[in-house]
């Protein structure tokens, strides 16, 4: 184990499975590195995460767990906290934490996730990740031949719909506030999907169980599972002072950070995970860390090359 520092080749923002999987590749290529994780992750609602090969059906904490372990199995150091700012300081990073401390970087790797913005309807978000799911592929087998709901509180939850429909053949449409195109009704009907009208005011809950979603004019609509498809916000404010672009998700559902293909976001910036792409799954996730890392790996010898080249006598 290295002695105690302040200083370190890689700061990696965010502890999960995108910080982590970033960590262990740096670790591993014998870079000096300190994750810093506030121990928040987005998926802890959920009590387990699948599509994880090997970890499949492993609860999301238990895989982070496992993860800071190999990490400080190889050196690295984590800290338990939050980033307050991120500065550029004589050709590297100072690293401020919430504790007030100070840590000094020569790369930064960002890897802080996203934030779910869920429809505002009552008792909607203490469910969510229970029986309030948005994403076929991490719910859909646990939840397959269920009565479904789509809440329709975007426009993408017409393909939201058409996409759950694969996993249960009781799957009703709630119009909710949005509006229909005659093809969409007409696609909804050939797949065998009722359409129900009026607003969602709440959710029915019963010995801890969801029972359906109760709308304006008073009608219960029983369901066991209610889909929605919330607006995915990146945790960026950290980044923002450091030259990066924030955009929109291609389709339209959220922002993130851009980079480029192997995660640099501005100069000697990395972002991976859900910070880079609102859809990456934990899998894809814990990949893109690696990617972000080699990449990062690549620019600091660079570095090194062009400093022992100046050392080196002419």
């Amino acid at each position: 184990m290295r002695g105690m520092t302040d200083e370190f080749e890689v700061v990696i923002v965010g502890g999960g499975l995108a910080g982590l999987g970033a960590a262990l590749t740096l670790v591993r290529a014998r870079r000096s590195v300190l994750v810093v994780d506030s121990g928040r992750p987005r998926n802890a609602p959920s009590g387990h995460s699948h599509g994880f090969l090997t970890r499949d059906g492993m609860p999301p904490l238990e895989l982070l767990r496992i993860g800071r372990l190999e990490v400080q199995g190889y050196g690295g150091e984590i800290v338990d906290g939050e980033v307050t700012s991120l500065t550029r300081h004589d050709g590297g990073f100072r690293v401020t934490l919430d504790d007030g401390r100070v840590r000094s970087a020569r790369r930064l790797l960002v890897a802080t996730g996203l934030a779910d913005e869920l429809p505002d309807v009552p008792a909607l978000a203490q469910r969510w990740g229970r029986d309030v799911v948005h994403c076929p592929y991490c719910f859909g087998w646990e939840m397959r031949d269920r009565a479904l709901g789509v809440l329709a509180s975007s426009p993408h939850s017409f393909t939201q719909a058409l996409m759950w429909r694969q996993w249960s053949g009781n799957v009703t449409f709630l119009r909710h506030t949005q509006e229909l195109s005659d093809d969409q009704l007409e696609q909804l009907a050939a797949r065998g999907m009722p359409v129900v009208d009026g607003e969602v005011t709440g959710l029915e809950i019963d010995n801890d169980r969801l029972r359906g979603v109760r709308l304006r004019s008073g009608q219960l609509v029983e369901l066991d599972v209610l889909v929605v498809g919330p607006r995915m916000r990146a945790h960026h404010a950290v980044l923002d002072d450091l030259g990066v672009s924030v955009v929109e998700h291609p389709n339209g559902i959220g922002h993130q950070v851009a980079a480029e293909p192997g995660g640099r976001a501005a100069p000697g910036v990395w972002v991976a995970g859900n910070v880079a792409d609102v859809t990456l799954g934990v899998l894809q996730a814990a990949a893109s860390g690696v990617t972000a890392a080699v990449s990062l790996n690549a620019d600091l010898i660079a570095e090194d090359t062009s400093r022992a080249m100046a050392l080196t006598p002419s």
